[in-house]
């Protein structure tokens, strides 16, 4: 079988460029399936993208199907013979198959003998079945809306205007979206415009680096990400190059030219997230800070040209981004005249949700379990509240309105400047942390008492109208929030009840339709958000499930039993005890035990019963201090000593006995052994 190289390249007009990632990742995926499926065997596969192409690279494709040898089975052997002489079955069996029946064979199963018959089926030739395998891969592309062009009935997410398919140095006799397949592109739209034969697939690259296109993603990627920080040393600057940017950036070009621009320095003194909000998001400069990371009146921008004259694209970008930035320095103006006192009046005509009232109902719920949380962990309790009033007032300002990122930010500003009290303008910004599950948390006790309440505030109410979320479909955000909770709560070290804290939020909502059951069912949700951060901390899911068991609604506890379960089970003793509480669960279901732990000595008649009724009298005296006190790994460490007199139990004891008192007392025994443990985690669940 012989193998070489095939290229797909669909030529169109500039794509969405946070969309071509994923079109030319799903492209190359779909053709590597369809060959798959089809059996034919391939080498690598390359996906390459720029605006005006999307293409697949794939080396040692087989040149065709490997054989395959058919087997079909016919009628069993005595319905296709009478008296020696074949039935009509057989004689049509035969027919089916393209021969006699004295050429057909016998097939011997299980279940008796069969008349059959092989053949070996030619692989199909690869050239031919690509054609499909391309129309069915472009045809499932993510493409979130078609367009149609000119009199065509074609649609695709842009014109398409030429279409290469080679497999080696034949082109592959295809039409796909109403274009024959040829061997002809075309390099970049200014520099090299004119058409370019290609002979092989190999080809492909340097043709189109020398027709000034970058096809690699990656490579045209890390070329922008090298001169942007060329850029940055030569003006003495730290670069900042957010990867979402980049990646927006590299979707736009074909042949990158970083160039250096500058803005006025009187507009540094609008706050720098504004500057830098602008200029990501209408211009898609990467922005430049000085040794003490302010931003620098400086810009780096991508252009597509290697312009002959560069000064002029710098000035013409210069003159772009001005107008740009005084929109921000006007919005900052006019959003300071307005305290953001006066606009709470104005969070009652932003509605929530529906069926939860405005911002104003939200701000006034949250105020009630800020206040709460505070007194709890110690906070000034009227800058919790007046920081839950104030905490949604700048999604109502201009600055805001045009950045809807900034929001939280230029509340924390906006108060500053209104005299606020620095830990109510810092809880301001803190709100919204963590922002994802690696980001820090709220710093200050306003902050961390805001940040709770808010997410709390919106998980019961969520759940409480019936739209909790569903598969991939998260439109409040909710998996985000209860992870946010989660992690403050952890990684603040807060040792708060979430149960107490979640019905504390419900109470605050009104005729919420499924109230019924929802502290509940909002608990379990954000509990089971758990089992994710285990596997995070690469700790096994059974440890999750052991203290999962456990009637646990403090996060913090149940992270600190977490982590001492997970030490215990590196232990030696840890598989013999686990296995042992596994078997004292069975016996004690199986026997129906009404959960007594109440040990009589009288009937303890075995060294073996003893010995472990002593021991578990012994450590539950040293456990049950410290399990008081959360320091569960120095527990379950005395607890592993249990493993001798447990073995020894279980080697000579029979449990189950026909002497009433003494069955009751054995598995009152055992019922104590699996509470003392059970005080920690479950450790069956190991």
């Amino acid at each position: 079988m012989v193998s070489t190289s095939f290229l797909l390249e669909l030529g169109v007009e500039e794509l969405p460029p946070t969309a071509i990632d994923l079109l030319s990742d799903a492209l190359a995926q779909g053709i590597a399936e369809g060959l798959s499926e089809s059996e034919v065997t391939f080498g690598s596969v390359h996906a390459y993208a720029t605006p005006r192409r999307l293409a697949v690279y794939i080396t040692q494709l087989a040149d065709k199907q490997p054989d395959r040898e058919i087997e079909r089975r016919g009628p069993a052997l005595a319905a296709a013979f009478k008296d020696g002489k074949p039935t009509k079955a057989a004689e049509g069996f035969a027919r089916s198959c393209g021969v006699e029946v004295d050429e057909l064979i016998h097939l011997e199963t299980d279940k008796g003998t069969w008349l059959g018959h092989r053949e070996r089926q030619q692989g199909e030739a690869t050239e031919r079945l690509l054609p499909a395998i391309v129309s069915k891969a472009i045809g499932a592309l993510p493409v979130p809306k078609n367009m149609r062009w000119g009199a065509s009935r074609v649609e695709f997410s842009r014109p398409v205007h030429w279409l290469v398919m080679l497999y080696g140095e034949q082109v592959v006799d295809a039409e796909v979206l109403g274009l024959k397949a040829g061997r002809t592109t075309f390099g970049h739209r200014f520099h090299a415009p004119t058409a370019i034969e290609l002979q092989r697939p190999d080809d492909y690259l340097v043709a189109l680096e020398n027709a000034y296109v970058l096809a690699d993603r990656d490579r045209r990627r890390e070329r922008i990400r090298e001169q942007v920080l060329a850029e940055a040393e030569c003006h003495e600057a730290q670069a900042v190059i957010d990867e979402d940017l980049l990646t927006e950036v590299s979707g736009l070009v074909e042949w990158p030219v970083a160039l250096t621009g500058s803005f006025d320095e009187r507009f540094l003194e609008v706050p720098p997230e504004c500057l830098i909000s602008s200029m990501k998001a209408n211009q898609k400069y990467f922005h430049l800070l000085d040794e003490q990371g302010r931003l620098k009146p400086l810009f780096i921008t991508i252009s597509n040209i290697d312009s002959q004259d560069p000064q002029l694209v710098i000035e013409g970008n210069e003159k772009v981004i001005r107008p740009r930035l005084a929109d921000a320095a006007f919005f900052y103006d006019t959003d300071r005249k307005t305290p953001l006192d006066e606009r709470r009046k104005g969070l009652a005509n932003v509605v929530f949700q529906q069926q939860l009232g405005t911002l104003a109902d939200k701000a006034s719920r949250s105020a009630v379990v800020a206040c709460h949380i505070t007194e709890k962990i110690g906070g000034d309790v009227s800058h919790a509240e007046r920081a839950a009033q104030l905490a949604k007032c700048d999604l109502v300002t201009e600055m805001v309105l045009e950045f809807p990122e900034l929001q939280g930010i230029m509340g924390c500003y906006y108060a500053r400047h209104d005299g606020e009290a620095e830990d109510v303008a810092q809880a301001l910004y803190e709100q919204y942390l963590p922002r994802f599950a690696s980001d820090v948390i709220p710093q200050s006790r306003t902050g961390l008492a805001l940040a709770l309440a808010d997410r709390l505030d919106t998980l019961t109410g969520i759940f409480g109208i019936g739209q909790r979320p569903t598969g991939t479909k998260d439109p409040f955000a909710l998996r985000r929030a209860a992870i946010g909770v989660l992690n403050i709560l952890i990684k603040g070290e807060l040792d708060l009840d979430l149960r107490e804290l979640l019905a504390l939020a419900a109470t605050q909502h009104q005729d919420l339709p499924k109230k019924e059951g929802l502290v509940d069912d909002v608990l379990d949700y954000m509990l089971e958000r758990l089992r994710a951060w285990t596997q995070d901390e690469d700790i096994p899911v059974e440890i999750y499930l052991a203290v999962r068991a456990r009637p646990v609604t403090k996060p913090l506890d149940f992270a600190r039993r977490i982590h001492a379960v997970h030490a215990f089970s590196q232990r030696e003793e840890a598989a013999a005890l686990a296995a042992a509480n596994k078997r004292v669960s069975n016996i004690l279901a199986k026997q129906e035990h009404d959960g007594s732990t109440v040990v009589r000595a009288d009937l303890l008649h075995e060294d073996a019963e003893r010995a472990l009724s002593d021991a578990l009298t012994s450590q539950r005296a040293e456990v049950e201090p410290l399990v008081r006190n959360a320091r569960y790994a120095e527990a379950l460490d005395i607890l592993a000593s249990l493993r001798d007199p447990v073995d020894r139990f279980f080697d000579t004891v029979m449990v189950v006995v026909d002497d009433t008192e003494v069955r009751r007392n054995r598995l009152a025994l055992l019922a104590s052994l699996q509470a003392l443990f059970l005080e920690v985690a479950d450790i069956a669940e190991l």
